[in-house]
């Protein structure tokens, strides 16, 4: 946790405080990550059209994020838009989405300051309209000085083209350096990823109940302990994050080691905990 980053608990909900008064502040994850699902299925249960469940899961996004400021959450990555989501989806909802992303920028850059928020982006983003990348630089070198969580929005991301863009970089540096591919190391590939500056989630969250990755970090959570709700993306609050980093301090994390309470060796399966809504 960032020494310049002051708490903020006073800051939560008399909800949010009681779920956080469970925790142990210095086990908390550096890193969680979300898969934001649901926004479609939430206005479809409500008869609302879609880019309405995309509104307010856009108000989730900014409610999460202050939540995870106020407790020092060192790094917040949200999976807000695939690659896969450009080339399957309704060109006029693909053009909506981008929208509501400029809109999301502008209006919640003042509040980014105010809760202490660093902005960063993942993915190939260079392929989004040149409008959108310039909103989103500026905002970027607007919070670029703040010191607490740094929220990173996975855009136009995909975690095979994450690898395909790192084995790329890592085949021209080869080439430069003249080095050969039996040197290549696990540390090489890393440097070469979109996440090269952050550490790899502790927790991945996933809401709607789903039970995939779809594509995203997929190296990085080699080791992550997954998270899945059946809340959708647009229901999802601070007091929701809280409860699922709850859930992730109760677990005994063992990166394919042997735990303490086991006298078994073997490599540790992944554990995913479904949580009630």
């Amino acid at each position: 946790m960032s020494s310049s980053h002051t708490l903020r608990i006073h800051e939560l909900t008399p909800e949010e405080r009681a779920v956080y008064a469970t925790l142990k502040p210095e086990r908390l994850p550096d890193h969680v990550a979300i898969i934001m699902d649901g926004n479609g299925r939430w206005a479809g249960r409500r008869s609302l059209k879609r880019f309405l469940g995309h509104q307010q899961g856009a108000r989730s996004v900014q409610q999460v994020t202050e939540t995870a400021s106020r407790i020092g959450l060192p790094w917040l990555t949200l999976y807000a838009f695939s690659l896969e989501n450009s080339l399957r989806r309704p060109p006029a909802e693909v053009s909506f989405l981008m929208r509501l992303l400029k809109t999301y920028l502008e209006s919640n850059v003042q509040r980014m300051m105010d809760n202490n928020v660093r902005m960063r982006y993942i993915g190939r983003t260079h392929d989004l309209p040149p409008d959108v990348q310039e909103k989103m630089r500026w905002v970027e070198d607007t919070t670029a000085r703040n010191t607490g969580t740094t929220l990173t929005l996975a855009l136009n991301y995909g975690g095979r083209s994450e690898l395909v863009d790192a084995f790329r970089g890592l085949a021209a540096e080869m080439k430069l350096k003249h080095i050969g591919p039996e040197r290549i190391t696990e540390e090489d590939i890393h440097r070469h990823l979109y996440t090269a500056h952050m550490p790899d989630p502790d927790l991945l969250i996933r809401t709607s109940g789903e039970m995939r990755i779809s594509n995203y970090l997929l190296w990085q959570i080699a080791y992550t302990e997954i998270y899945v709700t059946e809340r959708l993306w647009p229901d999802f609050r601070g007091i929701h994050l809280l409860e699922a980093i709850a859930d992730f301090q109760r677990r005994e994390r063992r990166y394919g080691g042997i735990g303490e309470a086991s006298g078994e060796v073997g490599e540790d399966p992944e554990r995913i905990h479904i949580a009630a809504s």
